[in-house]
């Protein structure tokens, strides 16, 4: 089962959801801003992604500019960031079995589905 963690403010993210829509195939929606993952989720999510922690942080975030930036945080640390403040998690992310994507560009997901 395809899942998409989504969040409908985000413009990318709505367009990962189109993408998703059109391929016919069938679906999960995440809003990881209301469902917040676990952080056994979470570890899963970036392990599938190959990248470390820190590359699925939002960077930009307010949040994180104002309390963490200059902190020098375990990969640990910042998924228990990430997960006390869900939205400094990337997005959207598309889960396909043991594949992953973020969607930045969002037809970055294609090459999973």
């Amino acid at each position: 089962m395809i899942t998409i963690y989504h969040n409908n403010r985000c413009s990318k993210s709505r367009e990962a959801l189109q993408i998703l829509e059109a391929s016919g195939k069938s679906f999960n929606v995440v809003k990881y801003l209301e469902d917040v993952p676990t952080k056994e989720e979470l570890k899963h999510i970036i392990e599938l992604l190959d990248i470390m922690p820190i590359d699925l942080v939002r960077k930009n975030e307010e949040i994180w500019r104002d309390k963490y930036k200059d902190e020098n945080l375990t990969d640990e640390a910042i998924i228990d960031v990430m997960l006390e403040h869900p939205k400094l998690i990337e997005r959207p992310i598309v889960v396909n079995g043991d594949k992953a994507a973020i969607g930045r560009p969002p037809q970055d997901i294609t090459k999973i589905l």
